[in-house]
């Protein structure tokens, strides 16, 4: 497997050079037991999906767009009538706890619902007519790239799906989905919804993709674009194999992200606290939002520090399909690997682990649970302050003033999002201060006195090595649309 082949494995799991290359078999986080396998298609398989792909999407573009939305909206009562089913499939597979499925389906509906809301007028005819001169007409229409070729995540694989798929069919796109390795049945549960609310089966593809048949489907010629969630390394991946394809097809790259929050002094800490141990702990940290690094002005260090630890001791790591569980196992045991080797260099490099591993018996050594954890005395020389960690694990670091703080969550090669926590209610001058510092951040998203959300309104997009592109919002539609001129001369006679 080449270096592009392997950053383009999605799930960041080992695949093992013993393993049958003719197929993927998905492993359940919680108990390492093989849960699902599926075969991969030939070349000359994924060669005929493309082309089938390729010719409906030329019929599904001329079908109204009032009745694509329509089918849409049967999209959302189909999805809706899985929700039973859902949570524990889905625990099985990436290993959240199966208490907290209900919010991916509740997240996935809301945004799909937005989406359809703003289909109509996002994709509208641009009117020029206040100022076409007499005996013209100009406008600009928005028209379908062709087939879009997303690359789905598996940490959050309903909510990442929604962000694309839905928006690139209503647009009048062809979409193949290739999930990952970990979530194959999400995919095809999602793509069901679809097929029943009258999507034509070659319009939405389901195709389980070995790594290299991911970069063959990435150069294909009649792939118009590619929208891949996921590592730095597999969307520079997918850039480069794109960037070596016939033409010049479009590339939409939502990649890491190490999210920093700043806790200013007059922060209400009874709230703040806990938002930010949801914030960083919630799917055992593996968001590409989370809350990764956190600095706290220090007149309220001490206490925040404190009470962070005590709210973490309390959560309840084990079996993510018992309903008490609120902390479940990291996708893999190579993830729970990395993440504890990243701990133990911070801590050989001076940081201070607040929380005792002891009380977290299920966290040993060639599993996939991992204990969380909180750390202090951390500096940005350590990889646990830079590079991203997708682990229940943070750090914590004091600062002098809004100057310091900035600088800090400036100092990163990500920027998807910050947050900064603040009294707005109480304090006037602290909103004001809040949208001074919004200018200087760089980043996708700023929060004010919230984080790791994302409003299907607001563009979701990033900077740095966060990627590039947008999805969610009317610019959602943009990315999957192109710009098409109409310039009429009407009048010919004198």
């Amino acid at each position: 497997m080449s270096q592009t082949d392997r950053a383009l494995n999605p799930s960041g799991t080992y695949i093992s050079p013993d393993a049958d290359p003719s197929s993927q078999t998905t492993i359940i986080p919680h108990n390492q037991q093989p849960l699902v396998i599926r075969t991969y298609p030939s070349e000359s398989q994924l060669e005929r999906s493309i082309q089938y792909a390729a010719v409906a999407q030329e019929k599904w573009a001329r079908v109204p767009l009032s009745q694509r939305i329509a089918i849409g909206r049967r999209f959302m009562e189909e999805f809706s009538n899985m929700r039973d089913e859902i949570p524990l499939e889905l625990t099985l597979q990436m290993g959240r706890p199966v208490s907290q499925g209900a919010g991916e389906i509740r997240g996935t509906l809301e945004r799909a619902e937005y989406m359809l809301s703003i289909a109509e007028s996002a994709l509208a005819d641009v009117s020029l007519k206040d100022t076409d001169k007499p005996g013209f007409r100009r406008f600009i229409k928005r028209v379908p790239l062709g087939v879009v070729f997303v690359i789905a995540p598996w940490n959050y694989p309903y909510l990442v799906m929604v962000n694309s798929v839905l928006p690139a069919l209503i647009a009048g796109n062809a979409v193949i989905l290739k999930p990952s390795p970990q979530t194959p049945l999400a995919a095809e549960r999602f793509a069901s919804a679809f097929h029943k609310a009258g999507v034509p089966k070659d319009a939405l593809q389901v195709i389980h993709l070995s790594p290299q048949l991911t970069t063959t489907a990435v150069k294909h010629p009649l792939v118009d674009f590619v929208a891949f969630t996921g590592s730095v390394s597999g969307g520079r991946a997918v850039d480069i194999a794109a960037a070596e394809a016939q033409g010049f097809k479009g590339v939409g790259l939502e990649l890491g992200g190490k999210d920093p929050a700043y806790v200013r002094a007059d922060a209400d800490l009874d709230y703040t606290v806990a938002e930010l141990v949801d914030g960083a702990m919630f799917n055992s940290g593996q968001s590409c939002c989370a809350v990764e690094r956190i600095y706290v002005h220090e007149s309220i260090y001490d206490e925040f520090v404190s009470r962070y630890v005590d709210l973490v001791k309390k959560y309840r790591l084990g079996d993510p399909t018992e309903a008490r569980t609120n902390l479940g196992p990291v996708v893999s045991v190579a993830s729970a690997d990395r993440i504890r080797k990243q701990v133990t260099a911070a801590v050989q490099a001076g940081a201070k682990a607040l929380i005792p591993e002891e009380l977290f018996a299920e966290a040993q050594p060639g599993t996939a649970y991992v204990a969380p954890q909180v750390l202090v005395d951390v500096n940005h020389t350590m990889d646990v302050m830079m590079e991203e960690t997708f682990g229940p694990v943070v750090g914590i670091q004091k600062v002098v003033s809004d100057e310091e703080a900035i600088a800090l969550m400036n100092d990163s090669p990500y920027g998807l999002t910050a947050s900064i926590w603040t009294n707005a209610e109480k304090n006037p001058e602290s909103q004001e201060a809040f949208l001074r510092l919004v200018d200087e951040l760089h980043t996708g998203t700023v929060y004010l006195n919230r984080c790791d959300y994302l409003d299907p309104a607001l563009a979701w997009t990033g900077v740095k090595n966060s990627g590039r592109g947008i999805s969610l919002s009317k610019f959602g539609y943009d990315q999957l649309t192109r710009a098409k001129s109409v310039h009429m001369k009407i009048k010919t006679s004198p």
